[in-house]
């Protein structure tokens, strides 16, 4: 952790006092949540920038409040699974969350991805098989989410421009129609 014109550090501040202390709020209550666990990390320092150590968060029920909430900074909270319920995990992954933004599955089996890739269809404007859910590269990826992480408009591809005009289509005959069959009905 480090600034970020050392291209050595990996992770960098958050980008203000309110976000840190937004972070630190939710790091702090897992600390002490029955239905949390820290793993990883769990420490952070505002005492010169604001700095959040990279932490990972065991939730003990799929609904904590973690698992449900964009915080935007260097914390994961991940939740295991029972594997025979992968449908209703599924489900779960869907209804979950009020944001859309980014999600992925990770797997060998090809109907687990077929399977998760249909049913989490609008649960993620960006979805990612086998590939981490961060870093779209704008004009090189297009990117964008729905739900309330905004209107799925792919910035940084031409599918944007849609959302900045009003298109429509013009069709004009320059030999008139004499009767109102069309000629395959003749």
């Amino acid at each position: 952790m480090g600034d970020p014109g050392d291209l050595s550090n990996f992770v960098n501040a958050v980008i203000h006092e309110a976000s840190f202390d937004k972070i630190a709020s939710y790091i702090d209550q897992a600390k002490s949540d029955i239905d949390a666990e820290i793993i990883a990390g769990g420490n952070h320092d505002k005492s010169e920038g604001y700095f959040i150590e990279p932490t990972v968060i065991l939730a003990k029920t799929p609904r904590y409040t973690t698992m449900e909430t964009e915080l935007f900074g260097p914390v994961i909270t991940i939740y295991v699974y029972d594997e025979n319920d992968f449908e209703a995990t599924l489900k779960l992954v869907d209804t979950t969350s009020e944001y859309a933004l980014t999600g992925a599955v990770f797997s060998k089996d090809r109907y687990a991805i077929e399977l998760a890739s249909e049913k989490l269809k609008n649960a993620a404007g960006n979805f990612y098989i086998n590939d981490k859910p961060t870093g779209a590269v704008v004009s090189q990826q297009p990117f964008g989410g729905a739900r309330a992480s905004g209107t799925n408009d792919k910035a940084g591809s031409a599918l944007n421009l849609l959302r900045w005009v009003s298109p429509r289509t013009i069709k004009e005959t320059f030999v008139p129609p004499t009767d109102y069959r069309y000629p395959f009905l003749g």
